[in-house]
């Protein structure tokens, strides 16, 4: 299993960018994903995460209604879009998969993609 995430950028406070992460993989839809971000100095987080089937989507506090996590399973491809960026967004992005339901904890992800980069300017 193999994950490929991009869409990050340098973003002005109050943008927007929508993350993408495409997953090589027969079985994309039996995979639940999860987003996850590290910002420097810090432990990597939880951001959200959605089930196999598009349903039991999950937040962290910080960025429920903010940002939306959707996927599309013909395409292989899980998506974030972020909206109403603040500083304390950026970090590195990280996309992860594992079987059938999603986590908060990062230990309970198989399989993680490279990584990309948010930069929100105030």
């Amino acid at each position: 299993v193999q994950l490929q995430a991009s869409g990050g950028g340098l973003v002005q406070a109050g943008g927007s960018l929508r993350l993408s992460c495409v997953v090589s993989v027969r079985t994309f839809s039996n995979y639940a994903m999860g987003w996850f971000r590290q910002a420097p100095g810090k432990e990597r987080e939880f951001v959200a995460s959605i089930r196999w089937d598009g349903g039991s989507i999950d937040y962290a506090d910080s960025v429920k209604g903010r940002f939306t996590v959707s996927r599309d399973n013909a395409k292989n491809t899980v998506y974030l879009q972020l909206n109403s960026l603040k500083p304390e967004d950026t970090a590195v992005y990280y996309c992860a998969a594992r079987l059938w339901r999603g986590s908060r904890d990062l230990t309970d992800y198989a399989y993680w993609g490279q990584g990309t980069q948010v930069t929100v300017s105030s």
